[in-house]
């Protein structure tokens, strides 16, 4: 399937000799070569984290700062008291992408997620365009979070860090940074240096903060608990119903009815992000096909319970139209008489920064390694310190850019697209275990029997009436070709519903039927990858519900996509397209799958 460098160049250097579906063909060819996955064991990286080690990491970096702060406001501005329904949709969808994460720890047991599982799928251009986007992700995940680190310390200093770094460099520019943060840029280095010196050693360090935070969070819930009153969830609001004048609702359980719910689960959803950084040490887990998978499991579910805890004691012990939306737990416990309890609140919400922070640096150099190991990106940035048993250049230098960024830019506006890189990975692995499920079995392919290749044997199959019971390569075209179309009808779908979502609640005939249409396109297309024979492959473990739970994953996260801001995507085009630079320019010649099958052809 793969062309060497020589044929590449060649065609690229007679394009206008050839004709455009050659060309086509052969970029196909160059862009679709899939990685091998070779034995484990082979890398420097050193196998010491446990499963204990991992659960800790995807709490860490999924139950950091968030749990302080967003409770309160999605309760007084969105969803009311049932702020814990909204929880618990939001659980459900990202547990949903959680298990397509865990199967494929369990199947490729390698550094750098997402984008080696795109890798092994589909095909090493997709591949690179995840493993770019995750890397846009950790840089902005880490720079937001190391600044909402800085910013909180220096708040319970009255600002000071910020008085004195404005008085002594302002900055004066747009979407920049008023000052430098220098604590910020320091507290950065701090934490790469240690990243660099070991992996085992940063996550006893990120084990530690992420106990201290589980414990304040505990405490929050059972210290809450004493002050609660089930009445607050019943509460009528006191002014009058609608209007400007009633921003919070009427009032009850769910004062902002089925849709405050929904959105409020979307704004919730964000809260559950990190934890696929536990994909990311694949080559550094005692035992990855089992460890990785109970690891996001069992990290999921005490984020869910954490959450679901704090905002049920939040809404009993305050009505949620009472709550702070910035500081919702200092207010609570000024609210009983406990004032010392703030500093309770800030010494856990310090630490969930510190084990965020850590959760969302340790996975960037892992992926930066496994582009780098493939040659798709700089090889130097991957080589793996001798001494350290880590990508040390790599993780120093995703360091150094991380604080730079977090010293002077305003970082605000860039939030959005962490979010983008995270979904758009969750839709890529969701589509590769579809995918992979239903690939060509490897009995059928050892009988090396030939399937008749006309029209109406093809038409058949899509309803397999050609009663096949053993996935073939056909088969496992029309599943791909259809998880393609199923995408695409995605963003169809959370099109139509952004654009006409105020005629569609209006009762409007026309975008109803278009909705209802597109709806109904997207059930068949599920039920025809369903009708396919599964792979016969045996798992360490399989996410359940095959094609319905990773087809729900898919329109989950790409309806969250689309309710971005056009800005946002923007800014993700401008980055996508200085990748799509490094890797015609250097990834496409320097890939060591090319370089192997060119060797083994000369061979």
């Amino acid at each position: 399937m793969d062309i060497d460098l020589k044929e590449f160049r060649t065609v690229l250097g007679t394009a206008g000799k050839m004709q455009v579906t050659d060309i086509i063909k052969t970029l196909v060819k160059t862009f679709t070569r899939k990685k091998m996955v070779s034995a484990a064991g082979e890398s420097g990286l050193v196998r010491c984290l446990s499963t204990l080690d991992l659960t800790a990491l995807g709490i860490g970096s999924t139950l950091g700062v968030g749990v302080y702060v967003l409770a309160g406001k999605v309760a007084k501005d969105v969803a009311g008291p049932a702020v814990v329904i909204s929880f618990a949709i939001a659980a459900i969808a990202s547990m949903f992408a959680g298990l397509c994460y865990a199967e494929f720890g369990a199947r490729v047991p390698k550094a750098g997620s997402a984008y080696v599982y795109s890798y092994v799928t589909m095909g090493e251009f997709i591949a690179f365009l995840i493993g770019w986007t995750l890397i846009l992700e950790y840089i902005i995940g880490s720079a937001s979070v190391v600044r909402g680190l800085s910013t909180y310390v220096d708040a319970l200093f009255n600002n000071s860090m910020r008085n004195a770094f404005e008085h002594a460099a302002h900055i004066q520019a747009d979407h920049f940074s008023p000052y430098p943060d220098f604590f910020a840029f320091g507290i950065t280095i701090v934490f790469s240096l240690a990243l660099a010196f070991g992996a085992k050693e940063s996550s006893l360090a990120n084990n530690i903060f992420t106990f201290v935070n589980l414990g304040v969070v505990l405490f929050v819930i059972i210290a809450g608990s004493f002050k609660a009153d089930a009445k607050n969830w019943k509460l009528e609001n006191p002014c009058p119903k609608g209007g400007d004048d009633c921003p919070n609702g009427i009032g009850g359980f769910a004062p902002f009815g089925i849709s405050g719910i929904l959105t409020g689960a979307a704004t919730c959803f964000y809260g559950f992000i990190g934890f696929d950084c536990v994909a990311t040490a694949g080559e550094e887990a005692k035992d990855p096909k089992k460890s990785i998978p109970i690891a996001i499991v069992a990290s999921l579910t005490v984020v869910f319970l954490a959450y679901f805890g704090v905002s049920t004691v939040l809404t009993t012990v305050i009505p949620y139209y009472q709550q702070d939306a910035d500081a919702p737990f200092p207010h609570l416990f000024d609210t009983i008489g406990w004032s010392w309890a703030r500093w309770m609140v800030s010494i856990g919400a310090i630490c969930g920064l510190c084990s965020s922070l850590l959760g969302a640096m340790f996975p960037l150099p892992r992926v930066i390694y496994a582009m780098a190991n493939d040659g798709l990106i700089f090889k130097w940035m991957g080589t793996v310190n001798p001494r350290f048993h880590t990508p040390l250049m790599g993780t120093l230098s995703a360091g150094l850019l991380t604080g730079v960024l977090a010293a002077i830019f305003e970082l605000g506006q860039l939030v959005n697209m962490m979010s983008i890189g995270t979904l758009l990975a969750y839709s890529i692995v969701a589509a590769c275990v579809l995918i992979l499920r239903y690939e060509e079995s490897e009995a059928y392919e050892k009988r090396d029997n030939r399937e008749p290749k006309t029209l109406e044997y093809t038409l058949k199959q899509l309803l397999n009436l050609n009663n096949l019971h053993m996935s073939t390569k056909l088969t496992s075209r029309i599943v791909s070709w259809l998880v393609f179309v199923y995408v695409i009808l995605c963003f169809c779908t959370t099109g139509i519903i952004r654009t006409f979502s105020g005629e569609i609640m209006r009762g409007k005939v026309w975008p109803i039927i278009l909705l209802v249409v597109v709806l109904s396109c997207l059930a068949i297309a599920v039920l025809l990858i369903h009708l396919q024979p599964k792979s016969e492959k045996k798992l360490n473990f399989s996410v359940p519900l095959v094609p319905f739970l990773p087809a729900i994953s898919i329109l989950i996260n790409i309806y969250l996509m689309v309710m971005l801001d056009i800005m946002t995507w923007i800014r993700f085009v401008v980055w996508m397209v200085l990748g799509l630079s490094i890797y015609f320019f250097y990834g496409v010649w320097h890939s060591t799958h090319r370089e192997n099958s060119t060797s083994s052809e000369t061979t």
